[in-house]
């Protein structure tokens, strides 16, 4: 199985619980902060890579879309999203 089909079970096993747990959360979210993120980031990157080389030969709106709108955008949110998860699991940790 990929690696992702890994993970995705695992996500999907660990919400299948009556009781959830801090544990249980702090697996989900160790989880995501390991496997998923950084294979987002690493699309999000190639994208964002992609859309800036375009923008090079774009003019007007559709330059400033694909230069800065779109990578801000998907780069902010990967980012926003990664500091949140890594926070969490810092504070919870030390509790």
């Amino acid at each position: 199985m990929s690696k992702w089909t890994d993970v995705r079970d695992n996500v999907v096993d660990a919400l299948h619980v009556e009781d959830v747990t801090e544990d249980v959360k702090q697996h989900v979210t160790s989880a995501l902060l390991s496997e998923v993120v950084p294979v987002i980031e690493n699309a999000v990157d190639s994208f964002c890579d992609s859309t800036k080389e375009q923008s090079k030969s774009e003019s007007g709106w559709c330059k400033i879309r694909d230069g800065v709108v779109l990578p801000l955008l998907l780069q902010g949110g990967v980012y926003v999203v990664k500091l949140v998860l890594s926070k969490t699991v810092a504070q919870t940790a030390a509790v």
